[in-house]
């Protein structure tokens, strides 16, 4: 049977047009703040929209580059490129290609299901340590420094960052705070809008469009705008260079991260706009994973940036009702004919304004609600995201999400949670329902899983855990999540 044609629709064409004014000044801001030449950044989308679209495994969620792999690009290109930021660049390159042949084979190995592994509060810390370590760095461009060590380099580690804050204060440009400001109070507001028509521009465009004049009537220096030396097509080189690995402890360190990371990322993109389109067909996890891999691939190839299937833009793809795959082609088509005129806005777009923009996702990130929410689930849940945001503070991402799973076992363990049943769930069905007994943990949920995949999809299914000692945030939310896929399918699944 032949495939049906799947022809654009005004939908498509409109929803795309929106997003690309979303993700256009977004993915400059990445690309600045991760060290890498801001068009690097829009390589990234148009290769994610133009490309990567037409096989994913989720038909409405956005490839580009993420705030959230920042940290990551930025620690990268700094330590691989030891204070020569072309050099990292480069290098970083390298590292970009590799974790993405292992992103073709998480995929390939069908690993897309171990999203679920991971405990929902070490990822909620991990999130929220990412959008303090941005907030670290993006609030002293905002006050237009660069705050040095004693030894005149720039600081780098988010800790000293946040140290240095007061300093920043004392030695502001003003002319660079005032737009930063403008900038943030612009995108942390415009959904309040009281005008309806206004508050469907999104925020960072909005944020251009009042800042790029701003900074010219103020007479904004060069140096604090975001410069195009040349045509981006001019530019555009194959750089792949694999001499990284000399430094071997941090060439695979940084593999790793991208790897693990930005597949978690996606896979956590996907089932948002699952959620968010519950009529639709289910994502396939893993041939998304492959799709980012691809591109992930190309990207390396010219020195793109790192993409994933990204939360904020698929989240606006799908409410600005996209219909197909087309609306991400038609997001990449804008994105390429910015690159094409970008020289021509050489100077003009404020580095303060896009470091707004990346605050405003900082905070986001952060999200003091979550706090409240997991403190109240318990301290075991609470502990393991506050010890996965000080962790990764600290050190880096890998560690501080090893800290989390590590110490949410710890406290399995001894709140009396038998050892073997953390990992292996003891089951039993009675008719229709699945019996649970002593523990559900987020290390024993595949488990049950696997158990519960035995039946259609069109069952009704009851999981029973009032005979275990604990059930945790991950479980709830993975019951949750299954509930959805029964429901599509005209099944049910509860739990009690």
């Amino acid at each position: 049977m032949k495939n049906k044609t799947i022809r654009p629709t005004f939908h498509d064409f409109l929803s795309g047009f929106f997003v690309f004014l979303l993700a256009m000044p977004l993915s400059l801001g990445i690309a600045k703040a991760s060290n890498f030449p801001p068009l690097m950044g829009l390589l990234t989308a148009g290769i994610g929209g133009l490309v990567v679209s037409w096989f994913s495994g989720s038909r409405l969620s956005i490839k580009g580059p993420a705030a959230g792999l920042i940290v990551i690009v930025a620690g990268s290109v700094t330590e691989l490129g030891k204070g020569d930021p072309v050099q990292g660049w480069i290098l970083t390159s390298g590292v970009l290609f590799l974790s993405a042949v292992l992103q073709l084979g998480f995929g390939k190995m069908k690993l897309g299901r171990f999203i679920d592994f991971f405990p929902l509060p070490s990822i909620q810390g991990m999130l929220s340590a990412i959008g303090i370590i941005i907030l670290s760095k993006q609030v002293h461009l905002i006050l237009g420094n660069s705050p040095l060590d004693a030894e005149g380099n720039p600081l780098i580690e988010p800790i000293e960052l946040l140290m240095a804050i007061p300093d920043s204060l004392n030695n502001i440009n003003h002319i660079s705070t005032i737009i930063g400001l403008i900038g943030m109070t612009i995108v942390l507001t415009w959904h309040r809008m009281p005008i309806a028509f206004l508050r469907k521009f999104p925020a960072p465009l909005v944020v251009l469009l009042m800042t790029i004049p701003l900074s010219m009537v103020l007479k904004l220096p060069k140096e604090q705008t975001i410069q195009f030396q040349q045509n981006f097509f001019d530019s555009i080189r194959f750089q792949l260079d694999f001499s990284g690995w000399e430094n071997f402890g941090i060439f695979i360190k940084y593999i790793l991260l991208f790897a693990i990371i930005g597949s978690l990322e996606s896979l956590l993109t996907v089932r948002a706009v699952d959620i968010q389109t519950p009529k639709e067909p289910k994502s396939n996890p893993n041939k998304d994973l492959m799709s980012i891999g691809f591109g992930n691939i190309l990207c390396s190839l010219f020195g793109g940036l790192p993409m994933i299937s990204e939360v904020a833009r698929s989240s606006a793809n799908v409410s600005s009702g996209a219909k197909t795959q087309w609306s991400s082609f038609f997001h990449g088509f804008f994105i390429l004919l910015f690159l094409v005129f970008s020289v021509h806005f050489s100077g003009f777009i404020p580095t303060a304004a896009l470091s707004a923009l990346l605050v405003a996702v900082g905070i986001r990130l952060i999200n003091p609600k979550e706090f409240f929410k997991i403190f109240k689930l318990g301290k075991g849940q609470f502990w393991v995201f506050i010890s996965t945001i000080i962790i990764t503070l600290f050190t880096d991402l890998l560690i501080g999400i090893s800290a989390g799973i590590l110490v949410n076992i710890g406290f399995l363990y001894f709140n009396g949670t038998p050892f073997q049943r953390i990992f292996r769930p003891k089951l039993h069905w009675n008719g229709n329902v699945l019996m649970v007994n002593e523990a559900a943990t987020f290390a024993n949920w595949l488990g049950i899983q696997k158990e519960i995949n035995t039946k259609k999809r069109s069952e009704h299914i009851v999981i029973d855990f009032s005979n275990c000692s604990i059930m945790d945030q991950t479980v709830q939310e993975n019951v949750f999540h299954l509930g959805v896929e029964f429901s599509k399918s005209g099944g049910s699944l509860i739990s009690r």
